[in-house]
Protein backbone atom coordinates (compact mmCIF):
# COMPACT_ATOMS: atom_id res chain seq x y z
CA UNK A 1 0.00 0.00 0.00
CA UNK A 2 1.17 3.15 -0.51
CA UNK A 3 2.18 5.85 2.33
CA UNK A 4 0.06 8.02 3.01
CA UNK A 5 1.48 11.70 3.04
CA UNK A 6 0.93 15.41 3.97
CA UNK A 7 2.43 17.89 2.69
CA UNK A 8 2.75 20.87 5.08
CA UNK A 9 3.59 24.17 3.32
CA UNK A 10 2.63 23.28 0.43
CA UNK A 11 2.82 26.56 -1.44
CA UNK A 12 6.24 27.08 -0.89
CA UNK A 13 8.76 26.67 -3.38
CA UNK A 14 10.10 23.47 -1.65
CA UNK A 15 6.55 22.54 -0.88
CA UNK A 16 5.86 22.93 -4.44
CA UNK A 17 8.88 20.46 -5.64
CA UNK A 18 7.47 17.93 -3.33
CA UNK A 19 3.82 17.68 -4.16
CA UNK A 20 5.62 17.03 -7.56
CA UNK A 21 7.69 14.64 -6.16
CA UNK A 22 5.44 12.62 -4.47
CA UNK A 23 3.06 12.61 -6.79
CA UNK A 24 5.17 11.11 -9.76
CA UNK A 25 5.32 8.50 -7.30
CA UNK A 26 2.57 7.32 -6.80
CA UNK A 27 2.95 3.75 -6.76
CA UNK A 28 5.05 4.29 -3.44
CA UNK A 29 3.11 7.04 -2.30
CA UNK A 30 -0.28 8.93 -2.10
CA UNK A 31 -0.76 12.67 -1.30
CA UNK A 32 -3.50 13.18 1.01
CA UNK A 33 -3.35 16.32 1.58
CA UNK A 34 -1.55 19.58 1.17
CA UNK A 35 -1.78 22.01 4.03
CA UNK A 36 -0.19 25.95 5.26
CA UNK A 37 -0.01 28.92 7.73
CA UNK A 38 -3.78 29.67 7.41
CA UNK A 39 -4.79 25.68 7.91
CA UNK A 40 -5.26 23.97 11.74
CA UNK A 41 -2.52 21.50 10.79
CA UNK A 42 -3.62 19.11 13.66
CA UNK A 43 -7.25 19.28 12.17
CA UNK A 44 -5.72 18.51 8.66
CA UNK A 45 -3.82 15.17 10.46
CA UNK A 46 -6.70 14.23 12.15
CA UNK A 47 -9.60 14.43 9.28
CA UNK A 48 -6.94 13.10 6.43
CA UNK A 49 -4.58 10.37 8.17
CA UNK A 50 -1.73 11.10 6.73
CA UNK A 51 1.24 8.36 8.14
CA UNK A 52 3.69 10.91 7.21
CA UNK A 53 3.56 14.93 7.09
CA UNK A 54 6.56 16.49 5.45
CA UNK A 55 7.28 20.24 6.79
CA UNK A 56 8.85 22.78 4.54
CA UNK A 57 7.73 26.13 6.15
CA UNK A 58 9.05 28.73 8.21
CA UNK A 59 12.02 28.66 10.91
CA UNK A 60 9.40 30.08 13.36
CA UNK A 61 6.92 27.61 13.32
CA UNK A 62 9.40 24.38 13.04
CA UNK A 63 9.41 23.57 16.48
CA UNK A 64 5.63 23.75 17.24
CA UNK A 65 4.67 22.07 13.55
CA UNK A 66 6.98 18.92 14.57
CA UNK A 67 5.03 19.33 18.13
CA UNK A 68 1.92 19.11 16.74
CA UNK A 69 2.75 16.40 13.80
CA UNK A 70 4.13 14.31 16.64
CA UNK A 71 1.28 14.56 19.54
CA UNK A 72 -1.11 13.64 16.40
CA UNK A 73 0.96 10.57 15.96
CA UNK A 74 2.13 10.90 12.40
CA UNK A 75 5.81 10.60 11.24
CA UNK A 76 7.79 13.72 10.74
CA UNK A 77 9.83 14.08 8.16
CA UNK A 78 11.19 17.69 8.55
CA UNK A 79 12.84 20.17 6.14
CA UNK A 80 12.22 23.61 7.98
CA UNK A 81 15.64 24.84 9.45
CA UNK A 82 15.90 26.68 12.62
CA UNK A 83 15.14 24.31 15.02
CA UNK A 84 18.11 24.36 17.95
CA UNK A 85 19.74 21.81 19.46
CA UNK A 86 17.62 21.72 22.57
CA UNK A 87 14.56 21.78 20.75
CA UNK A 88 15.50 19.20 18.50
CA UNK A 89 16.77 17.22 22.38
CA UNK A 90 13.11 17.41 23.26
CA UNK A 91 11.46 16.38 20.21
CA UNK A 92 13.91 13.17 20.02
CA UNK A 93 12.96 12.50 23.50
CA UNK A 94 8.70 12.65 22.54
CA UNK A 95 9.32 10.20 19.81
CA UNK A 96 11.61 7.83 21.86
CA UNK A 97 8.85 8.11 24.33
CA UNK A 98 6.06 7.53 21.78
CA UNK A 99 8.36 5.02 19.41
CA UNK A 100 7.58 6.99 17.03
CA UNK A 101 9.91 7.29 13.73
CA UNK A 102 10.86 10.48 12.69
CA UNK A 103 13.82 12.85 10.73
CA UNK A 104 14.44 17.09 11.05
CA UNK A 105 17.33 17.13 7.73
CA UNK A 106 19.28 19.67 7.15
CA UNK A 107 19.95 19.22 4.07
CA UNK A 108 18.03 16.53 1.64
CA UNK A 109 20.50 17.06 -1.43
CA UNK A 110 22.43 14.02 -1.61
CA UNK A 111 25.64 15.79 -2.65
CA UNK A 112 25.46 18.15 0.07
CA UNK A 113 25.05 15.23 2.71
CA UNK A 114 28.41 13.49 1.06
CA UNK A 115 29.82 16.81 1.23
CA UNK A 116 29.34 16.65 5.37
CA UNK A 117 30.75 13.02 5.05
CA UNK A 118 33.80 13.71 3.73
CA UNK A 119 34.07 17.25 5.66
CA UNK A 120 34.02 14.73 8.82
CA UNK A 121 36.81 12.24 7.50
CA UNK A 122 38.83 15.25 5.97
CA UNK A 123 38.51 16.95 9.63
CA UNK A 124 40.61 13.41 10.94
CA UNK A 125 43.62 15.23 9.56
CA UNK A 126 43.15 18.74 9.18
CA UNK A 127 41.80 20.40 12.00
CA UNK A 128 41.29 24.05 10.84
CA UNK A 129 38.35 24.84 9.49
CA UNK A 130 35.87 27.38 8.19
CA UNK A 131 32.51 27.57 6.07
CA UNK A 132 31.06 29.76 3.88
CA UNK A 133 27.21 29.06 3.28
CA UNK A 134 24.91 30.94 0.93
CA UNK A 135 21.14 31.17 0.59
CA UNK A 136 18.52 32.83 -1.47
CA UNK A 137 17.80 36.25 0.00
CA UNK A 138 14.04 35.18 2.02
CA UNK A 139 15.69 32.50 3.90
CA UNK A 140 15.14 33.34 7.79
CA UNK A 141 18.21 31.62 9.55
CA UNK A 142 21.77 32.31 9.58
CA UNK A 143 23.67 30.26 9.62
CA UNK A 144 21.89 27.40 7.76
CA UNK A 145 21.12 24.69 9.31
CA UNK A 146 23.79 22.64 7.03
CA UNK A 147 26.48 24.72 8.08
CA UNK A 148 25.55 24.09 11.79
CA UNK A 149 25.52 20.60 10.39
CA UNK A 150 28.73 20.28 8.82
CA UNK A 151 30.43 22.05 12.19
CA UNK A 152 29.06 19.31 13.87
CA UNK A 153 30.24 16.68 11.94
CA UNK A 154 33.68 18.16 12.07
CA UNK A 155 33.83 18.89 15.70
CA UNK A 156 32.86 15.03 16.54
CA UNK A 157 36.01 13.45 14.07
CA UNK A 158 38.92 16.07 15.06
CA UNK A 159 41.46 14.47 16.86
CA UNK A 160 42.86 17.38 18.44
CA UNK A 161 41.94 20.89 19.12
CA UNK A 162 42.90 23.43 16.35
CA UNK A 163 45.72 26.37 16.88
CA UNK A 164 43.65 29.71 16.81
CA UNK A 165 45.15 32.52 14.96
CA UNK A 166 46.95 34.87 17.46
CA UNK A 167 47.11 38.06 17.34
CA UNK A 168 43.34 38.83 15.51
CA UNK A 169 41.02 41.81 15.73
CA UNK A 170 38.37 42.61 13.75
CA UNK A 171 38.16 46.01 12.93
CA UNK A 172 33.97 45.06 11.82
CA UNK A 173 32.58 42.87 14.58
CA UNK A 174 31.80 39.39 12.94
CA UNK A 175 34.07 40.15 10.06
CA UNK A 176 35.56 36.60 11.14
CA UNK A 177 32.06 34.99 11.31
CA UNK A 178 29.91 33.31 13.87
CA UNK A 179 31.75 30.69 15.72
CA UNK A 180 30.30 27.05 16.05
CA UNK A 181 32.33 24.51 17.50
CA UNK A 182 35.22 27.04 17.50
CA UNK A 183 34.40 26.73 13.72
CA UNK A 184 33.76 29.99 12.15
CA UNK A 185 30.91 30.04 9.72
CA UNK A 186 30.04 33.12 7.31
CA UNK A 187 27.08 33.42 6.03
CA UNK A 188 25.81 34.95 2.71
CA UNK A 189 21.85 35.85 1.96
CA UNK A 190 21.74 37.51 -1.65
CA UNK A 191 18.99 37.22 -4.56
CA UNK A 192 20.36 34.65 -7.01
CA UNK A 193 21.42 31.86 -5.20
CA UNK A 194 18.99 28.24 -3.98
CA UNK A 195 21.34 27.35 -1.63
CA UNK A 196 25.58 26.88 -1.65
CA UNK A 197 28.06 26.15 0.71
CA UNK A 198 32.03 25.70 0.45
CA UNK A 199 33.96 24.03 3.49
CA UNK A 200 38.02 25.59 3.25
CA UNK A 201 40.47 23.44 5.26
CA UNK A 202 43.77 24.77 5.78
CA UNK A 203 47.31 23.49 6.65
CA UNK A 204 51.17 24.67 6.39
CA UNK A 205 51.60 24.81 2.81
CA UNK A 206 48.26 23.85 1.25
CA UNK A 207 44.64 24.28 1.29
CA UNK A 208 41.48 21.84 0.55
CA UNK A 209 38.16 22.78 -0.53
CA UNK A 210 35.07 20.91 -0.65
CA UNK A 211 32.35 22.46 -2.27
CA UNK A 212 28.66 21.90 -3.14
CA UNK A 213 26.11 24.29 -5.25
CA UNK A 214 22.43 23.56 -5.91
CA UNK A 215 20.86 25.06 -9.02
CA UNK A 216 18.12 23.64 -8.60
CA UNK A 217 15.45 22.52 -6.04
CA UNK A 218 15.10 19.40 -8.00
CA UNK A 219 18.21 18.07 -6.21
CA UNK A 220 16.04 17.59 -2.74
CA UNK A 221 13.71 15.44 -3.77
CA UNK A 222 15.54 12.33 -4.20
CA UNK A 223 16.47 12.53 -0.41
CA UNK A 224 13.00 13.51 0.68
CA UNK A 225 11.81 10.61 -1.00
CA UNK A 226 14.46 8.25 0.81
CA UNK A 227 13.45 9.94 4.04
CA UNK A 228 10.28 8.93 3.68
CA UNK A 229 10.79 5.29 3.27
CA UNK A 230 12.93 5.15 5.62
CA UNK A 231 11.04 6.88 8.32
CA UNK A 232 8.64 4.48 8.67
CA UNK A 233 10.98 1.23 9.88
CA UNK A 234 12.45 3.69 12.78
CA UNK A 235 11.15 4.29 16.35
CA UNK A 236 12.87 7.59 17.01
CA UNK A 237 13.34 10.57 15.76
CA UNK A 238 16.92 10.74 14.09
CA UNK A 239 18.92 14.29 12.55
CA UNK A 240 20.44 14.89 9.37
CA UNK A 241 19.81 12.33 5.97
CA UNK A 242 23.35 10.53 6.61
CA UNK A 243 21.63 8.58 9.16
CA UNK A 244 19.25 6.94 6.67
CA UNK A 245 22.13 6.72 4.05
Amino acid sequence: MPIRILINGAQGKMGQETVKAVSEHSKDFTLVAKTGKSDDLTKSIRDHKPQIVIDFTHADAAFKNTQTIIEAGAHPVIGTSGLLKNQIALLQKRCSELKLGGIIVPNFSLGAVLMMKCAKEIARHFSIVEIIEAHHAGKLDSPSGTAMRTAELITSSRTEEPLQPAHTKETLTGARGAKYGNIPIHSIRLPGIIANQEVIFGAPGETLSIKHTTIDRQCFMPGVLLACKKVMGLDKLVYGLEELM
